[in-house]
């Protein structure tokens, strides 16, 4: 081998390297704002969609 190829070779590997670490990152930091959104979600009483909205009588 020579030396540009071996040059090339690891430069791929370290682009794979950086691209992994970056979407690691996003994930975890996606991650981290959908626990915070589910947490936020938990506290709030969610209205029922049709519950006293309408009343129905039949005579």
């Amino acid at each position: 081998m020579n030396m540009n190829s071996i040059m090339a070779s690891q430069l791929r590997s370290l682009q794979s390297t950086v691209q992994l670490s970056v979407m690691n990152k996003a994930l975890s930091v996606n991650a981290t704002a959908v626990t915070d959104m589910l947490q936020s979600m938990q506290s709030q009483p969610a209205p029922h969609p049709f519950k006293g909205s309408s009343v129905d009588v039949k005579a």
